[in-house]
């Protein structure tokens, strides 16, 4: 009988790089049940995509401020999730974050000032999840406000991690990984049966492993500031933006979350550092199911109270 061997597949999908592995001693067969993971990420990239003016996401964009529009139950529930996360992060995570200026921000290294708190705070201003209007009934999504945009940035590379991966188990694959630019999401065992090692990156070498953890039938995602950033009079600012205060987050070089769920994961990752460091881990430590790892400015190390690392 042939081995049990990891066979895997890279591509770029949702604008990241996304890689599907599966364990088993058989191919062709491994082959197919990647094939049926990519073309849900596929399916799901067309259905978030800001990218396509006939999205579901585009559709209820363009018509901010003018009337609700209908979309699919899938995206409905999607939204209605993202709202409850903003609910319990206090609007920390907000889907309608697609609503600030692009000339407020631009992460392309040209940047060479701060934008004063005042323009941020006007610029933000249409960034408010609690005006996002949900109809079950009717299955429409409607926002209050012209120029309100929502966007599944913060949450979308997760959930079709966590749609891949329910695709493929329900074809029989029993051990896997989708690792979605860095943001894992696991199950099984390694065919030498032991479970799946995955690494923390360095924040300030992200091709360095600054600790490892074995998970099982876990996701894990993490944010940090080595991804985008400016630098400004000597100081490095974060592509992640407060949405209260329309400025970048400052120190907290990484957030790395790991719980059952791929898209819980990559949504609670923003949030975590928006909120900061103490207020970060007391929200996590309330929460089942669900632990952190902060790193700071300085390298300490936060792990949140049931964590085990290496």
């Amino acid at each position: 009988m042939p081995d049990q061997q990891i066979f895997k597949r890279a591509c770029k999908l949702m604008g990241n790089r996304f890689e599907l592995s599966v364990v088993t001693d058989n191919e062709k067969w491994a082959n197919e049940k990647i094939e049926s993971g990519v073309n849900e990420i596929k399916r799901i990239e067309q259905l978030l995509t800001t990218f396509s003016d006939d999205s579901e996401t585009n559709r209820v964009n363009q018509n901010a401020g003018i009337r609700p529009v209908a979309v699919s139950r899938e995206t409905f529930d999607l939204i209605n999730r993202s709202i409850r996360i903003s609910e319990v992060t206090r609007g920390a995570f907000d889907i309608t974050y697609g609503s600030v200026d692009k000339q407020l921000w631009n992460f392309d290294q040209k940047m060479t000032a701060l934008p004063d708190k005042a323009t941020a705070k006007k610029m933000v201003r249409l960034i408010n999840f609690r005006n996002v209007v949900l109809d079950d009934e009717n299955c429409t999504v409607f926002l209050r406000e012209k120029g309100m945009r929502i966007g599944f940035g913060g949450m979308g590379k997760g959930y079709a991690a966590e749609r891949a991966k329910q695709i493929m188990k329900q074809g029989g694959v029993s051990s896997g990984v989708v690792n979605a630019s860095g943001d894992l999401n696991a199950w099984g065992l390694q065919p030498n049966g032991q479970k799946w090692t995955i690494g923390i990156a360095n924040p300030d070498s992200s091709h360095e492993i600054f600790s490892y953890m074995d998970i099982t039938d876990m996701a894990v995602a993490t944010s940090g500031n080595y991804e985008k950033f400016i630098m400004v009079d000597g100081k490095k600012y974060s592509h992640t933006i407060n949405p209260l205060t329309g400025l970048p987050v400052t120190g907290i070089k990484s957030v790395t979350i790991i719980t059952t769920n791929a898209e819980i994961a990559d949504a609670m990752t923003t949030p975590v550092m928006i909120m900061g460091i103490n207020t970060g881990l007391n929200m996590i430590n309330q929460m089942k199911g669900i632990e952190a790892v902060i790193i700071d400015d300085y390298n300490n190390l936060y792990p949140s109270k049931n964590i085990n690392i290496k």
